[in-house]
Formats: C-alpha cells, sequence, structure tokens
C-alpha cells in the first residue's frame, strides 16, 4: 500500500490527516461552528433503517440530507457508519475524513475513519485514530471496540475480550459489538459466554441478516455442544514428535490417526484455518456424525459456498504426541486428484512449538509447558513456558516476523510486492500449494503487465474454478526473505474478506514457503524462516493444478 494507490485504502489522505488534526487542535482552532440539520426526524429514521439492516435506505436518507446541506456533519457519519456496515471501505473513509476537516475534535469522525482504516488492514494508523477518538470522548464506544479488535487481531484475548465487553456495554443495541465478543471468546475457550453473546446478537441484529442469522443458530447448537465436552484440544502423549510428510504440491501431508483408530490417514497441515476438516467420505467410513449444522460459509472455489456441518473427535495423534477432544468441520472435498482424508487447522497444533522443514520434509512438535529437555530452536522463559531460541545476531539469513489471526481464524503476515510502497496483508497458508493475490489487487497498475498466458485449475474448499488467471511477481518479500519470479493464481478474495475482519490481498503459499525451514510460535505470534541450503529456482515450472486449502 502505498500513499497513491487508491484502492490500498484510503492512502491519499490517511497519510495526512492525522497530522492535520493534532495541527489544528493544538493551534487553538475552534471547529467549524456550522450547525447541525435541524431535522432531527430524518437522523433518526436514518440510524433507524441501519439498525433494521435497511443499508440502502439508510445511505439514501443521509445522502438526502447532505444534499439540502454538504456541510451537515451528524448527516455525514451516518453514511459513513452506513458504508462501513455495507463494506464500502472508501466511501466510509472519506466521509469520516470530510467530518474530521470540518470538526476536528469529532471523536465519532476520528472512531469511523479508525475503523475503515482497521477493516483495510492498516493497523498502525487505525490505533492513532481510536486514541485520538477517546482522547476527545471516552465513551466512544467505536473506538473502544477498535482497539479491541487490534488486540483480537494480534493475539491478546484478554484484552480483546475486556475492550469488546465495555463496548457491548456502552452500545447494547450495537450487534457487531456482540458479534465479535462471541468470536474472542470463543477463541479464549469461553464456550458459554460466547454462546451467549452470539443468542444476544441473534435478539438485536437486523432481521435481514438472514445468512449470518442461520450460521449462529448452527454455531450456537455446537458451542453449547461443547461446552458440555469439558476442555478442548488437551495435550496428551508425549511432549515432542517428529514425523515425516509428502509435498508433491507443496502441501505438507502428514499421517495421522484419529479416535484411537489404527488406520493412518493423511491429513495437510493447514495454517488457513483455525479449526480442521475432515472429509464426508472419510468420517462416513469412520462413523464420525455430524454434532451440529446450519447455515452456508463463503470461501473461495466453485459455488463460493458450502455447508457448515459441525463434529467431534475425541483424539488426534500425529507421532507420539496425541491433542484430545476435537472440534471439527464436515466438508465434501472437491479434489480427486490428491486425495486427502482431512486437514489438520491451527488449534490442534497452538500449544506446540512447531518446525516445518520442507528441505527434510519432517515436522516437529514441541509441548510448549514441558519441563524436560529443549531442542536447539527453543529457549525456556522465565515463567517456563518454552518459545522459539532468539535469532543469532551474525545470522542475517533467518527472520522472525509476527502474525497477526484474523476473524475466521487465519494466520495473516504482511508481505512485500515491487512496486508498493507498504506491506500487503496476505493468509500464511501452508495447505495453499501456489501463492494467491486477489482480484482487486491484479488490477492495480503494478501488476496488470504481469498476466501469463496460461491458466489453471484451482481446488479450494466451495469447489472447483476452471481458467484461473496467472500473474508472476517480480520479487516477494516476507520481511528481509525474498524471492524472484513466483507464480500466483488470482481469484476473488472477497469471500475470505467478509469474515476476516481486515482485508487480505492475497494467500502465501507452498511455492514460497517451500524455500525455507520454518518455526511457528503460535503463542506468541511469530514465524521464523530460514532459508533452505539449496537455492531456489529462479522461474517455476507451472502446475496447472493448484490448491487453496479446505
Amino acid at each position: 500500500m502505498q500513499c497513491s494507490n487508491k484502492p490500498y485504502l484510503l492512502r491519499r489522505a490517511a497519510c495526512g490527516v492525522a497530522a492535520f488534526v493534532f495541527c489544528l487542535v493544538f493551534a487553538g482552532l475552534a471547529p467549524d461552528g456550522h450547525a447541525f440539520n435541524s431535522d432531527k426526524k430524518a437522523y433518526s429514521k436514518g440510524y433507524r433503517a441501519v439498525r433494521k439492516g435497511e443499508y440502502p435506505q439508510a445511505e439514501k436518507i443521509f445522502r438526502e440530507l447532505l444534499e439540502k446541506d454538504a456541510h451537515d456533519k451528524e448527516a455525514r457519519l451516518g453514511l459513513s457508519f452506513t458504508q462501513l456496515k455495507q463494506r464500502n471501505l472508501q466511501g466510509a473513509y472519506d466521509n469520516a475524513a470530510r467530518v474530521i476537516m470540518l470538526d476536528p475534535l469529532s471523536a465519532r469522525g476520528h472512531a469511523l475513519l479508525g475503523t475503515a482504516i482497521l477493516s483495510a488492514g492498516e493497523f498502525r494508523l487505525s490505533v492513532e485514530e481510536f486514541r485520538t477518538a477517546l482522547a476527545l470522548n471516552p465513551n466512544e464506544a467505536l473506538a473502544v471496540a477498535g482497539l479491541a479488535m487490534v488486540d483480537f487481531y494480534e493475539n491478546r484475548l484478554n484484552l480483546a475480550i475486556n475492550g469488546l465487553r465495555r463496548a457491548a456495554s456502552m452500545d447494547p443495541e450495537e450487534p457487531d459489538y456482540v458479534f465479535s465478543l462471541g468470536q474472542a471468546a470463543a477463541r479464549s475457550e469461553k464456550y458459554r459466554e460466547a454462546a451467549d453473546a452470539y443468542e444476544r446478537f441473534l435478539i438485536i441484529a437486523p432481521k435481514t441478516d438472514t445468512d449470518r442469522r442461520e450460521r449462529i443458530l448452527g454455531l450456537i447448537a455446537f458451542l453449547r455442544y461443547l461446552g458440555k465436552q469439558g476442555s478442548l484440544y488437551v495435550t496428551a502423549g508425549g511432549d515432542r514428535t517428529t514425523i515425516s510428510f509428502e509435498a508433491t504440491d507443496n502441501r505438507p501431508i502428514l499421517q495421522v490417526r484419529v479416535n484411537g483408530g489404527r488406520e493412518l490417514l493423511k491429513f495437510v497441515l493447514d495454517t488457513g484455518s483455525g479449526m480442521s476438516v475432515i472429509s464426508e467420505e472419510t468420517a462416513k467410513r469412520l462413523n464420525i456424525r455430524p454434532v451440529a449444522r446450519g447455515g452456508l460459509a463463503r470461501a473461495v472455489g466453485g459455488g463460493g459456498k458450502f455447508e457448515i456441518v459441525y463434529g467431534y473427535l475425541s483424539s488426534i495423534e500425529m507421532g507420539d504426541v496425541r491433542v484430545e477432544s476435537v472440534p471439527i468441520y464436515i466438508r465434501k472435498f472437491f479434489d480427486t486428484h490428491i486425495p486427502v482424508d482431512g486437514y489438520l487447522g491451527l488449534s490442534v497444533v497452538a500449544k506446540y512449538l512447531t518446525s516445518l522443514d520442507y528441505g527434510t520434509r519432517r515436522m516437529s512438535l514441541v509441548r510448549q509447558n514441558q519441563t524436560n529437555n529443549i531442542e536447539p530452536w527453543t529457549v525456556r522463559r522465565p515463567e517456563g513456558l518454552l518459545s522459539l531460541a532468539p535469532v543469532a545476531p551474525d545470522d542475517k539469513d533467518t527472520v522472525e516476523v509476527p502474525l497477526r489471526t484474523t476473524s475466521s481464524g487465519f494466520l495473516s503476515g504482511e508481505v512485500t510486492l515491487d512496486g508498493f510502497e507498504k506491506g500487503l496483508n496476505f493468509i500464511v497458508d501452508t495447505a495453499a500449494s501456489i501463492t494467491v493475490v486477489s482480484e482487486k489487487l491484479s488490477q492495480e497498475e503494478q501488476l496488470l503487465a504481469l498476466l501469463q498466458p496460461s491458466t489453471m485449475r484451482v481446488f479450494g474448499a466451495a469447489g472447483v474454478t476452471d481458467d484461473v488467471k496467472l500473474l508472476q511477481l517480480p520479487r516477494l518479500s516476507l520481511g528481509p526473505s525474498k524471492l524472484e519470479k513466483i507464480n500466483a493464481a488470482v481469484l476473488d478474495m472477497e469471500p475470505v474478506n467478509e469474515t476476516a475482519g481486515f482485508t487480505q490481498s492475497g494467500i502465501l503459499g507452498g511455492n514460497f514457503l517451500r524455500h525455507f525451514r520454518i518455526y511457528f510460535d503460535f503463542a506468541r505470534g511469530s514465524m521464523r524462516l530460514e532459508p533452505l541450503n539449496r537455492r531456489p529456482n529462479s522461474v517455476e515450472n507451472i502446475n496447472q493444478e493448484a490448491r487453496t486449502g479446505q
């Protein structure tokens, strides 16, 4: 992202708004004295329409007020809020910024601006706006919720839950705060609080939000079921293990056992999913029955939607380690060329330090709370938990990069592409055989000339997509780690971004990751990349099929 790239968001003004505002405030300039439009009934009607989910009607009301008076700050704030609800981030940003130009002391304006910026994936600027809003009005619930969501994405779950509880108490009729509280509570394994939050959401959310309501009804039933199972993701077995994996299509495919059975099943390690997934066929063969279902989820591939079906495993064994009480999804898998039984989500491996060596094709898991011998790549912290050992000062090739977690449970890191000054958020997905750029990003001037003449077929969670366009990226960097001439499929990322919470511009797939030895410290939200000894090819062979995970 850079200041000249309009779609990446908001950059043409975001780079200077905060500084401009503080200059005005500290110079002693008073806010514009222009009176708000006196038609309070119209404002109330507009906000009632927002509460009912009638967003086009609300937008029409606020625009009509602005046609009467372009300086009507209240109407412009209402329009910005309505556009946020519709994920029109650029419009929401523009209108909030115009209010701040008129009234630098508008706490609501700064909160709306920060929310639009955060949704676009720009964390640093959003925090500045939220803090400015709270300095002006400590009771601005949108800013409280905004900072809580930053904590949520950056894995500070206790702070996130406390902030979202406060925002929901400050504005108890705003469904988004309650919904986010449910997500944060569920990730913290507070399943009863999560279910309560989602039930509250169903009471106050617009009845027009049918898709999300159906999903949440199924989710509540699943959370109530989980609440009766006791603790989830309980680590058992050995403190550590090392197992081999296949990687014929750049994806680490492991052999695991489920529910204490002897059969070895093929599961893909999937850092692009919070929960694990098992195929309908394998679930039927092993007599794993659904425990809840409800609604449709959106994802990459085919028709873009699939039915949500929940299941439950008593255990998953990986080598010498075992994780007990594992929630799963049950889905149809569309790829018959490289069949697998399931996908191993982040929650199963989150309590282990994980190393993934694409050179030797071996994965190691080390339990973080174990107190016996430690590995050369781990170190014990003062509180007794293990973490990744610090990178040696003279090691110029190894890099540790921070990771965020989206609302939907994906790992996300900032990558750099040639021609873009700022980082772009990409999902770090070991279950994707190829890197992906979003259709929206591919339309940027810097990438238009990089389209390749060939196309490919992509297998995704929601089906198969044919004739997918390809780009060849001149250089892709994750921190100081850089690779040149990396192929990337062009896919519609909007289904992912609807639930991610902040915009993802692509997926960092196996054709990038396979050149490294990778270490994950999920508790600290960090990933280390250590280049393999062999030098990667400068140009890839294009495989005409790719997989984006399940």
